[in-house]
């Protein structure tokens, strides 16, 4: 695994292909060094406590960024903590390939 850099922005969360709310992300984006490309990322994503609660209870969470990317959330913690607007995930979908477009 090599680190590539940092993906940060700001999108929509949807649940279940349902807006949920607005929220802030930072993903760290790692290459498996696989033919193609392989990226995997993981990272914080920050929204209302609400919003937050309410993607804890769906299965299919997924973050539509302000660029047009579709990445699938898959939550760390199996329960979410006492008044948080933030959370950890595993990040899966449309990464870029491109080791360029992170930022290191």
């Amino acid at each position: 695994m090599r680190y590539i850099g940092r993906l940060s922005g700001e999108g929509t969360v949807l649940c279940e292909g349902m807006t949920s709310g607005r929220v802030s992300f930072d993903f760290d984006g790692f290459s498996n060094g696989g033919r193609p490309a392989g990226i995997v990322s993981s990272g914080e994503i920050r929204l209302s406590r609400d919003d937050l609660a309410a993607a804890f209870a769906h299965r299919k969470v997924q973050l539509l960024t302000d660029e047009g990317r579709h990445l699938t959330l898959t939550f760390s913690d199996k329960a979410l903590r006492a008044n948080a607007d933030s959370a950890h995930v595993d990040v899966s979908g449309e990464l870029p390939a491109d080791p360029s477009y992170w930022r290191h």
